[in-house]
């Protein structure tokens, strides 16, 4: 699609139909540090603070999000850091051995199951607007990894809940709008419920410096493409090296029972709070959260040494 087939698609009634079709797909269906990812920081004051744009979908690219399920807990022989397979509609062996223990009956086998469950995550790429904590970011694309609860705010952009409310599509480079990102802690846990969008604009007036923009983004098909994933039957040989057991047979769970939908970066699982635990010695609050995934890649080549 050329950028100004993008353009002529900005109007509500296209693509904010298409994109709100794919997502009823998508929830129909089973389904280190990396400087390509933007992630907002904690200000002395313990909240936070940024304004980005959420962007179009990429060139060649038809939908302006990627939605990955991973699992990361802790077995008596080490860490099982992984992408799951149902991202791509596959059998996972860690769902499978969910649903085992689930079947069991046992409170305590549901228990850890719960530990580690799949979780929710969602990409897209962003251009900074605002970042009082790292202004040297200011102006640039990222990728943005977020949660359900950011995605959902999205969505309400889209399919407002009121009458008197004006749909939007936020990946619009022309009749989108900012989001302002705003984060507090509670309980210990990023909470994003401040977070809305701004009142529609253009992000820029200037369609040449829109198309430099555009052109700058990351693939999102590459987040969920075939090398990101590992065979069932490697996973599986992890998986028995970290439990140390053999998973039995067991009866069918819809894998949205046995799902995380916690925040990405907010709220976290007993198993990523573990890994920050274990990998962090006390340091003030404001970096705990920023240095999960960064913890998470470090245990993720332990597990794999």
């Amino acid at each position: 699609m050329s950028f100004a087939s993008l353009k002529k698609q900005s109007n509500l009634g296209s693509l904010t139909a298409k994109l709100v079709k794919e997502v009823e797909k998508v929830n129909n269906s089973s389904g280190g540090g990396d400087e390509r990812l933007w992630k907002p920081e904690l200000d002395k004051t313990g909240n936070g603070y940024a304004v980005i744009r959420f962007l179009p979908a990429p060139d060649k690219e038809e939908i302006p999000w990627a939605k990955l399920y991973t699992h990361a807990f802790q077995g008596p022989g080490g860490w099982y850091i992984e992408n799951s397979l149902t991202t791509v509609g596959g059998k996972d062996p860690v769902s499978d051995y969910n649903r085992e223990l689930w079947n069991s009956g046992n409170e305590s086998d549901k228990d850890v199951v719960r530990k580690q469950k799949r979780k929710l995550s969602y990409y897209s790429n962003i251009y900074v607007v605002k970042d009082p904590t790292n202004p040297q970011n200011e102006g640039k694309v990222f990728l943005f990894k977020y949660g359900k609860k950011i995605f959902d705010k999205v969505m309400e952009a889209m399919q407002p809940e009121f009458e008197d409310e004006t749909p939007i599509n936020p990946f619009d480079f022309w009749q989108g709008a900012n989001f302002k990102l705003k984060i507090v802690k509670k309980d210990g846990f990023w909470n994003y419920d401040k977070s809305e969008f701004d009142s529609l604009a253009p992000l820029l007036d200037d369609d040449d410096a829109l198309e430099a923009i555009w052109k700058k983004e990351y693939s999102l098909a590459a987040v969920t493409a075939t090398d990101q994933f590992k065979s069932y039957e490697d996973l599986e040989r992890r998986l028995k090296y970290v439990l140390g057991k053999k998973p039995a047979q067991q009866r069918f769970i819809p894998d949205e029972e046995l799902e995380d939908e916690s925040e990405g970066l907010n709220s976290r699982s007993v198993a990523e709070e573990t890994v920050t635990k274990a990998v962090s010695t006390p340091t003030p609050s404001t970096t705990v959260d920023k240095d999960e995934d960064d913890a998470l890649s470090y245990f993720q080549k332990l597990a794999e040494s």
